[in-house]
């Protein structure tokens, strides 16, 4: 990045008007990579709502329930409408944590 400022008689007041430019500058550049960071996240976490983007099925016939997200199928839909998600909530414990081991892998290379 290179900045220039031309403004003064004063080499040394042009320096430090030069430096301000250049502070403001990279904090600039440092709260939009920080933005965009955030919103990246976010989507993921969203998705893009679409009726496509399926999370979760319910198949009330055949008893079973589909977490689209992690691949997980579950043929006890009752006992899972009856409050007994340990195994759903476990599957996706273990989803979120090599989702985030694989982002940490990625982020170290």
């Amino acid at each position: 990045m290179i900045v220039k400022c031309a403004d003064e008689r004063s080499q040394l007041k042009n320096k430090q008007k030069a430096m301000k430019v250049l502070r403001s500058r990279l904090l600039e550049l440092k709260q939009t990579q920080e933005r965009e960071k955030y919103a990246q996240n976010r989507r993921e976490q969203i998705g893009s709502g679409d009726r496509s983007e399926r999370i979760r099925t319910y198949n009330f016939p055949q008893s079973r329930l589909t977490d689209h997200r992690i691949g997980l199928t579950v043929h006890s839909l009752t006992q899972v409408m009856d409050g007994e998600i340990d195994e759903i909530v476990k599957a996706l414990e273990e989803a979120y944590y090599n989702k985030r081991i694989e982002a940490l892998i990625a982020e170290s290379q």
